[in-house]
Order: structure tokens, then sequence, then C-alpha cells
């Protein structure tokens, strides 16, 4: 489903990614890990179009993604990926609810139909009680499984997760571990997830291992 082909990156001198070549089958969830500064984030930030490669390509569906631009990169990227990130980002001037109904209100999905969905997933989730409540009035746990109702709003093809359990303690962390786990079983939704949590990354389909930008081995080989 994502196929990646000779992705190198550099930031100045440092060549952060040193041609990664990555391959993703729908309904996985694959983990990579490695040392800080070994490129595991920078990668997930390119296959998410974040990020622009200096060389190699991207592809989705067969679709190579790599050369979007502008709105047009935008909508697709609202349209087929889902992001959770360590800190959740949600918009405090906004509750539970609006913040996942956010990414569905940019595309041309009726206001109702993204509310309903977005009803669903929070309740899905356990937040049915929490829909008017703001940010600032919810858990770390709490606010990261409306980061994660809001990347599926759009029913996205794939959702990338960059640390998605850095920042909860353990008892948070079993809880979303198994949250996308969860949601693969109901969706056949597919993740890659860039985590130091070994326990997380034991229990994905596929573990790949990152040091100095490329990827150095795979649990299943």
């Amino acid at each position: 489903m994502l196929t990646a082909k000779n992705i190198y990156k550099r930031y100045g001198p440092v060549e952060v990614l040193r041609g990664v070549d990555i391959s993703i089958e729908r309904g996985e969830i694959v983990s990579i890990v490695g040392p800080s500064g070994s490129g595991k984030s920078t990668l997930l930030h390119i296959l998410g179009t974040l990020d622009k490669p200096d060389m190699g390509e991207v592809y989705l569906h067969e679709n190579n993604i790599t050369g979007l631009q502008g709105n047009k990169l935008s909508s697709f990227r609202n349209k087929h990926i889902g992001f959770v990130f360590q800190f959740h980002h949600l918009l405090p001037e906004f509750n539970a609810l609006e913040n996942v109904c956010i990414p569905g209100w940019l595309t041309s999905r009726s206001k109702n139909e993204v509310k309903k969905r977005a009803l669903e997933l929070l309740g899905l989730l356990g937040l049915s009680h929490r829909l008017d409540n703001k940010p600032g009035q919810l858990s770390g746990g709490e606010q990261q499984r409306v980061a994660v109702a809001r990347a599926l709003i759009n029913q996205p093809d794939i959702v990338f997760a960059d640390e998605p359990t850095g920042n909860l303690d353990t008892v948070h962390a079993k809880e979303l571990h198994q949250l996308f786990f969860d949601l693969r079983s109901e969706f056949n939704q597919t993740f890659l997830i860039v985590t130091h949590n070994e326990e997380l990354a034991q229990l994905s389909d596929r573990r790949l291992v990152m040091k100095d930008g490329r990827i150095e081995r795979m649990n299943n080989e």
C-alpha cells in the first residue's frame, strides 16, 4: 500500500537518511525503533508528506506522492493520511468534539456527516462524556485519544504516529497500545509508529530498526 524507494535526506552537512526502502501493507502495524538521531522521525515526516526527500520517491496505492505541492498536497494529506504526535497538538480554544471534526470540515463532506463520524469515534474511544471539554480539562491519556480520533476522522489509508506514548504514564501508554490493535481489528487500520517504547515495538507486526540513516534490520527476517 505504502512504498518508499531510495530515500535520501540531508540537513546541511548531516546526511540523515541514506537510501531507505520501506513497504507497508494495508492493515499492518509497523514500528520503527532506533537511537536518537538515527533518522526515524525524518523518515516518518517524509512518508507522511510533511517533508520532502532530496532523492527517492514515495508511493501510496501506486500513486507517486513525492511531487505533490500546495493545495493538492494539503488536500491529499488531509484525505489519505492521519497523524498522532507525542504532544497531541489539539487546539486549546475548541472542545474535544470540535478538535476531532476540524479535519473533516476541511473536506467536501457535510458538517452533520463529519459530526456523526466524530461522535462514533469518540464513543468508541470511551470519550462520549468528554465531548464538550476543552484540552486543558482532559487528562494526558484523554487528550491523546482525542488526537487519535482526529487522525481517523477522514478514514485515512494510514496513520503515522511519532512517539505517541512518549508523554504518557505506563498505564495510559498500555491503553494506547491496545487501542491501536483494537482499531486495526475494527477498521483494518494501518499504522506506522516511531517509538522508543520497546513494549509497543515488540507487539507490532514488524519492528524496523534504524541506525545511521538506514533500516538496519527487521524482526521478521
